[in-house]
C-alpha cells in the first residue's frame, strides 16, 4: 500500500508543483509583466469572476511548473529503474502535452472553484474547506485524462493525500511570509 501511495504521489507531483508555483513566482517577483487578472477587472452580479490575485503571471507559473515536473519524469523513467517501476505511464513520448495539461488543469481548476466561491459570495483568500484544497487536483484529473487515466484507486488516494498535504504546505508557506493566510 505505501508504494501505491508514493506512485499516486509521484504521478500527481506535477500538479502539485503547478499549485505551488504562483506562489513562488510571486514572492520572487518572477514574471511581473504577466501579473495582471486574467478577469481584467470585470464582474457578475456585482462580484468579480475570479479575482485580483488569479493572474496570468500565475496560470503561466503553473503550466511551467508542469512542464518543469513533467519533463524531469520522463527523464527519470528513461535513465532511472526506481522511477522507470514508480510511473504510472511511460511520460517519454508525452511529456511536453502532460506537463502542459496538468498544469494548466491545475490553474483552471482553481479558476473555476474562484468563480463559484465569488458566486456564494466568499471573499478572495477566505477559506472555503473542502473546495479549497480539491480543485486543482480535479481539474489536474480532467485535463490529463486526455494522456492518461490512472483509475479510482489512484485518484481516491491523490485526493485524499491531497487533503493532508495541501493543508500542510500552505502552513509552510505562511510561515516562511510567502502566504497572507495559513489556509
Amino acid at each position: 500500500m505505501a508504494y501505491l501511495i508514493l506512485q499516486a504521489f509521484y504521478f500527481a507531483l506535477p500538479a502539485y508543483i503547478a499549485n505551488m508555483c504562483p506562489v513562488i513566482f510571486a514572492k520572487f517577483g518572477l514574471m511581473k509583466r504577466l501579473a495582471k487578472p486574467i478577469d481584467a477587472g470585470k464582474q457578475l452580479n456585482g462580484q468579480p469572476l475570479f479575482g485580483a490575485n488569479k493572474t496570468w503571471r500565475g496560470f503561466a507559473a503553473g503550466v511551467i511548473g508542469g512542464l518543469v515536473i513533467s519533463g524531469l519524469q520522463a527523464v527519470a523513467f528513461r535513465t532511472n529503474p526506481f522511477f522507470h517501476d514508480l510511473s504510472l505511464f511511460d511520460y517519454r513520448p508525452v511529456w511536453i502535452y502532460f506537463g502542459f495539461l496538468a498544469g494548466a488543469g491545475a490553474i483552471i481548476g482553481d479558476l473555476i472553484k474562484s468563480f463559484f466561491k465569488r458566486r456564494v459570495s466568499i471573499k478572495a483568500g477566505d477559506s472555503w474547506p473542502i473546495f479549497d484544497q480539491l480543485d486543482f487536483i480535479i481539474g489536474f484529473f480532467i485535463f490529463t485524462s486526455l494522456i492518461f487515466r490512472p483509475g479510482w484507486m489512484i485518484f481516491t488516494i491523490v485526493c485524499l493525500l491531497t487533503l493532508i498535504l495541501h493543508p500542510l504546505t500552505n502552513i509552510i508557506g505562511y510561515l516562511l511570509g510567502w502566504k497572507k493566510v495559513w489556509w
